[in-house]
């Protein structure tokens, strides 16, 4: 008798697209960890972003949240795509996103400019 609902075994179809920026964190991790927080409206597919702040304890989170112009291009993402994580490691920052699927995976131009920006606050930290 075979399982109708097999449990998948292998890789997974799962990307996700990470951007190193070489700096070492020290023993202030706390200083670069941020992640967006949306303030949206619609529901389901028809949910826009209205507004973007972001959560952290440390010096990078502030700095991101005095950027009104980051903010901005943030907002004008979809929910997905505004969703950004910071995260220190030993030897860098990681900047990423969300998991996608193969088929929705990609950055976009725009997106780009966004951690290419937000690369540059953590340099400046």
């Amino acid at each position: 008798m075979q399982d109708s609902n097999p449990l998948p075994w292998g890789a997974l179809d799962r990307f996700q697209a990470q951007f190193i920026v070489r700096k070492s964190a020290g023993t202030g991790f706390a200083n670069y960890v941020a992640k967006t927080k949306l303030t949206t409206k619609g529901h389901f597919s028809s949910k826009t972003v209205v507004k973007v702040e972001w959560n952290g304890s440390g010096s990078l989170a502030s700095k991101l949240n005095a950027d009104a112009e980051l903010n901005e291009m943030i907002a004008k993402q979809s929910v997905k795509d505004a969703t950004i994580y910071v995260e220190p490691t030993d030897v860098a920052v990681r900047i990423r996103g969300k998991w996608d699927n193969h088929i929705a995976f990609g950055i976009t131009k725009e997106l780009f400019e966004i951690y290419d920006r937000i690369a540059g606050h953590i340099k400046s930290v």
